[in-house]
């Protein structure tokens, strides 16, 4: 989605550089301290204001991040650039860091801890101005040097941990609360972080039992400063396990939704006498955003339990805007060029009905001719383009059906190597009721219509189809963009049988799945896969359209070979497309940091002349690597493969670029 682009072996590298050179073009002059590689600069001394150079001394052989907690509590540290006037409000910001680095310290497990701030070589001690005149002989000298001091002597661990039940005044048994809950131990230290941490562990458990009102009461340290240890008792008021109850649907505060709140409604899966859940919560939330017309939700759970003891909700929307129109461009050396553009209506008459509007414009490169060869002899007959109107009339009545509505015009060819490829002028249409049993399933059928023209090696084809498609979906990732757990499932099939007046009858059947698993919490380190089985029942090959055969090759299949380059190939050597189609990928997704990633994948697939593969069929392999660079957004993708079963003629290598992973 986006940008995408692929680069191959022998591309137009100088046109890339001009592209990137161009978008990092800067407006005016500017100073660039390469990420901070090269160290920080207090700002520049004057007449009119006291900057300081801040340095850190702090004592604790065990713990490594100490003087990383120091700067997070320090005001000077945070000030740094904001130099005081005169000496005097130096040391009084100095006086302020004592008590806040001191708790910092107490809240890391250090409860003997001492802290001294040393301005200009005066200690700051108590209320005084000391230091004030020692700080003002560096105006404009240089900046005036500051040391924060700290002797954390030796961090304090737990012993005892208990959580108690406020109802009962006791313990909680293990059946009710697994100590691995906590995710503390004796002999932890005994940090605020980790505490609060346990703490919230408690509260979600809890909840996570269908305990929606479950609370802390408190929670009481006692520490042994001669032992270097502490008792830590968590008194938790768990309430009473209760249902969910009614389901209402409201207006984020200061804001008025144009949804019909029926719409919203059919979105939420959560019925009164659910079991509660935090997990089916954020479901909610996920499935309600997948309406285009909603740009935020906001789910409010009642403070109390209504006279049935089930808990009420109230989903709370808020709008996006209703109009939205985009434009991208796009260059591959095998493709062409490529502009794209769209309109869209997200809530037409108030029930979150979608319009929107697509428009392609392309020129892709002849058979055995490169995108510069066909520009120099280009004509008109060399563009492509494609009109693109869809219709989403969601939760027809207030239910959980869909009316989807879609027309397209198409002019396209593809090829442009030795191994050819089609060309199609046609016109497809189609409508569809889709049926969401719940925000992760759901089934769609109907009738479709594609009346066209097609010409590859073995012919010209005047068709006209006409079918019943169904679809069947199942997603339980926790991304679209980039998923870390579940799977995906797409199953479709359509028929267009001859008396529904159809010119060659058929049937089509394309199932695809892709699972993902992370291998640590923090979704570090992932292990993603793919396979695509598809099958073409009926006619010859020849009298079906290649718009509807099998090929594989390209960004969404097997990367590193050109698009839809790979399938059996006819008389004259060039892809005729295939009843089969079998596909499969692998992905090791591994984050070095928190933005920088590198992918390992490995791609097989190909296309073939019977309508079941026998699994003996040679496919087509390729390998690479990728960088991901992860924003709010989605991961921007960059994947370099190679195909590892090159013919005459394949380039030695593909470079892909986009936003989301490759599947």
């Amino acid at each position: 989605m986006g940008f995408a682009s692929r680069v191959a072996s022998g591309g137009h590298y100088r046109t890339l550089l001009v592209i990137c050179a161009l978008a990092l073009w800067p407006a005016g002059a500017f100073a660039f301290d390469f990420f901070g590689l090269f160290g920080e600069r207090p700002p520049a001394v004057s007449p009119e204001a006291l900057p300081y150079k801040l340095s850190f001394e702090a004592k604790a052989p065990d713990d490594e991040d100490l003087s990383q907690t120091l700067k997070d509590a320090s005001n000077l540290h945070s000030l740094r650039a904001d130099p005081p006037q005169d000496g005097e409000i130096l040391v009084r910001r100095a006086q302020t860091d004592l008590m806040p680095l001191t708790e910092a310290l107490w809240g890391a497990g250090y409860y003997d801890a001492s802290v001294s701030i040393v301005v200009a070589g005066v200690t700051i001690r108590g209320q005084g101005t000391e230091g004030a005149t020692a700080a003002e002989r560096f105006r404009n000298r240089e900046p005036v040097p500051i040391t924060i001091r700290a002797d954390s002597g030796q961090r304090f661990t737990l012993r005892r941990i208990v959580v108690i039940d406020a109802a009962t005044g006791r313990p909680f048994s293990e059946a009710d609360l697994p100590r691995r809950i906590l995710n503390i131990e004796p002999g932890d230290p005994a940090s605020s972080p980790s505490l609060l941490a346990a703490q919230a562990s408690i509260i979600d458990h809890f909840r996570g039992q269908s305990y929606p009102l479950a609370r802390p009461r408190d929670a009481t340290p006692l520490v042994d400063h001669r032992a270097k240890i502490m008792d830590i008792t968590f008194i938790i008021d768990r309430g009473p396990k209760a249902p969910f109850g009614e389901v209402h649907v409201g207006s984020a505060a200061g804001t008025m939704s144009d949804v019909d709140p029926r719409v919203v409604r059919s979105y939420v899966y959560i019925e009164p006498g659910d079991p509660y859940s935090p997990a089916m919560l954020q479901r909610t939330r996920d499935s309600v955003l997948k309406i285009p017309a909603i740009g935020s939700v906001r789910i409010e759970e009642a403070k109390r339990l209504d006279s049935a003891g089930q808990l009420p909700i109230t989903v709370n929307v808020t709008d996006r805007p209703k109009r939205v129109i985009g434009f991208t461009a796009r260059y591959a050396t095998l493709d062409g060029p490529a502009l794209h553009t769209y309109w869209q209506h997200r809530n037409l008459f108030g029930g979150a009905e979608s319009l929107r509007l697509e428009a392609d414009l392309f020129v892709p490169p002849r058979d055995n001719s490169d995108f510069w060869q066909t520009v120099r002899s280009f004509r008109p007959s060399d563009f492509g383009g494609r009109f693109r109107a869809s219709f989403i009339k969601p939760a027809l009545q207030g239910t959980r059906n869909d009316l989807l509505l879609n027309g397209m015009v198409e002019r396209d060819r593809t090829g442009g190597d030795q191994y050819g490829g089609y060309t199609v002028n046609r016109t497809t249409a189609s409508a569809a009721i889709r049926h969401r049993f719940s925000d992760r399933f759901s089934i769609q059928a109907g009738l479709a219509m594609d009346i066209g023209r097609t010409t590859d090696t073995l012919g010209t084809i005047n068709y006209r189809l006409f079918g019943i498609p169904v679809e069947l979906t199942y997603d339980s990732t926790d991304r679209a963009l980039d998923p870390t757990r579940g799977i995906r499932v797409t199953a479709s099939a359509a028929t267009y049988p001859k008396f529904m007046g159809s010119s060659v009858g058929f049937t089509e059947g394309l199932i695809r799945a892709s699972a993902y698993r992370a291998l640590d919490e923090e979704a570090r380190i992932i292990f993603a896969g793919r396979i695509a089985a598809g099958t073409l029942m009926g006619s010859s090959t020849s009298a079906i359209p290649p718009t509807h055969r099998f090929y594989a090759g390209g960004g969404g299949s097997v990367r590193g070979y050109r698009y839809r380059s790979l399938s059996p190939l006819g008389p004259t050597g060039e892809v005729v497309g295939g009843r089969n189609l079998l596909e499969a990928s692998l992905e090791a997704r591994i984050r070095v940091t928190d933005t920088i990633g590198v992918v390992p994948f490995f791609d097989a697939g190909g296309a073939f002349g019977g309508s079941f593969s026998n699994f003996e069929d040679e496919l087509f392999t390729s390998a690479g690597i990728g960088l991901r660079y992860y924003t709010g957004i989605g991961p921007i993708r960059v994947d370099f493969a190679f195909p590892l079963d090159r013919r005459p003629g394949d380039a030695s290598f593909a470079f892909y670029l986009g936003i989301g992973q490759a599947f």
